[in-house]
């Protein structure tokens, strides 16, 4: 069981990690930010991270990003990508609390879900990967800390509702506990 569980991770994190280029080529609007985006892939990220735990959520975050800045910029903006591995981790803690295998998606997971990735995007986008720009990057700090709250603004927004769309579509095809009865 443990070696099947890898394997599904695995192809999980390579599924995963190219759905997130994909949607970060094509599914993106931009938000008159300079390199700032409205990303549907962290929604993506967040059903992920959630179904297949923090590893996979991070390393999606990490693989996808860094092979969507190398597609569309030319070279990978690292303290960007850190932040994706970094939120793709995070959230995927929140599977075991969740526990969507059960088939249930309700309010209160709705609403913990929920504070615990705006809390996690604050962190990540508001303050983490500001402060990686400039220390990295020399970035200036108004723009990149514009950057960032816009970033995670908009990340909250589009996980809030296309990751809880996702999550409670996905909930709907898993047996909810004790629903099969033996005859």
């Amino acid at each position: 069981m443990g070696k099947n569980l890898a394997i599904k991770t695995i192809v999980a994190i390579g599924i995963g990690a190219a759905v997130f280029v994909i949607l970060g080529r094509f599914a993106s609007i931009p938000t008159g930010i300079p390199n700032t985006n409205i990303n549907t892939s962290y929604a993506f990220l967040a059903l992920m991270a959630v179904v297949f735990g923090p590893i996979a959520g991070g390393l999606i975050g990490l693989i996808g990003h860094a092979l969507l800045d190398s597609i569309m910029w030319g070279s990978i903006w690292w303290s960007w990508v850190i932040i994706s591995a970094f939120v793709g981790l995070l959230i995927g803690f929140t599977a075991k609390r969740i526990n969507i295998e059960a088939g249930e998606f309700g309010k209160k997971q709705i609403i913990s879900f929920n504070i615990i990735q705006a809390l996690v995007q604050i962190v990540g986008w508001g303050i983490l990967a500001p402060t990686l720009d400039i220390l990295i990057y020399a970035e200036p700090a108004n723009k990149v800390w514009t950057q960032g709250i816009v970033a995670g603004l908009a990340n909250i927004v589009t996980v809030a509702v296309l990751g809880t769309i996702l999550l409670v579509a996905y909930a709907k095809t898993r047996v909810k506990s004790g629903s099969l009865k033996a005859e």
